[in-house]
């Protein structure tokens, strides 16, 4: 399942989360995958997709990182399984 997760870094400042990055890695559970990120200009939120096939797994990965970030998640599929979804509608 893929995860669009929305990063709100707490008091808009990204230090803390980029130092624990470079200190620390991702510190993802094994079978939670990194897909891809886009960090807005401001550099105050950070929308990244995740995979996973256990939502407890991402669950985890936010708790390890609450007290930097206040997080969003989203179920999201692909446009492709969109239109599959949809197909039988039009």
């Amino acid at each position: 399942m893929l995860y669009m997760i929305v990063e709100r870094f707490k008091n808009g400042d990204p230090v803390p989360v980029y130092r624990r990055f470079r200190d620390q890695g991702r510190r993802l559970p094994e079978g939670l995958t990194y897909v891809s990120s886009w960090v807005t200009t401001d550099m105050t939120t950070c929308y990244q997709l995740m995979d996973c096939g256990e939502r407890r797994l991402l669950d985890e990965w936010i708790a390890e990182g609450s007290d930097l970030v206040d997080f969003e998640v989203f179920p999201v599929i692909t446009s492709a399984e969109a239109v599959q979804r949809i197909a039988p509608c039009l």
